[in-house]
């Protein structure tokens, strides 16, 4: 029955986010009621949830502080072309 339930719970969640939550409850950095014991379905969806949302965090964090793709006419000086 908690094999269903930690499928049920992450049966919408991309892989990279759901590794990532294994991952962090296997190093025991994600938040447990008692590490001893196995999480639960809804410890496991939250925390893929937070996972989620840090990697969209991340991605946007990216997209702003990246420089603009040069190659385009956007960012470049035109040539002053001066009569004869």
């Amino acid at each position: 029955m908690q094999l269903r339930g930690y499928l049920a719970a992450v049966q919408d969640a991309e892989f990279a986010d759901v590794q990532a939550a294994i991952q962090r409850f296997i190093r025991g950095e994600a938040k447990v009621d008692n590490a001893q014991f196995c999480p639960s379905s809804a410890q496991l969806s939250i925390e893929v949830r937070e996972r989620r949302l840090m990697r969209e965090l991340l991605a946007k964090r990216a997209l702003i502080s990246s420089p603009p793709p040069s190659g385009g006419s956007e960012g470049r000086a035109r040539p002053v072309v001066r009569p004869g």
